[in-house]
């Protein structure tokens, strides 16, 4: 039993010995300048002023939460179509159910100008009504 794993352990040993030779070869081979410039932390081309929560508008996360929505419908959604047809009508309507809730949810964002990246128009308040 512990034979069929061996492909796997000596190709997890490889690739790690791999790595770390070729990041030590980087780091003995490759110029090592620091200086201020290189050591400031980056963030978008902005300096790294305030408090991090001020920092993002709100809208960014939103869209973000509808990217993770729309990620799991394709998840669910790829392996029912495949198999549409040997699935009976109960399945066919919890799907057409579990499209509809994700299209009043998209309804809702959009509604709220989740996509709208206007910053002039777009205020916090608008989200949070």
């Amino acid at each position: 039993m512990i034979e069929q794993y061996i492909p796997i352990l000596v190709l997890l040993g490889v690739a790690i010995v791999l790595a770390i030779l070729l990041m030590s070869l980087s780091r003995l081979l490759g110029p090592f300048r620091p200086n201020t410039n290189k050591l400031k932390p980056y963030e978008s081309g902005m300096d790294p002023v305030g408090e991090a929560k001020d920092r993002y508008s709100i809208a960014f996360y939103l869209v973000a939460m509808e990217f993770i929505v729309f990620d799991l419908e394709v998840v669910f959604l790829y392996p029912w179509a495949v198999r549409f047809m040997d699935h009976g009508t109960g399945t066919f309507m919890a799907m057409v159910v579990f499209i509809v809730i994700l299209f009043i949810g998209l309804v809702y964002t959009l509604k709220k100008g989740t996509l709208d990246w206007d910053l002039k128009k777009f205020k916090y308040e608008a989200i949070t009504k």
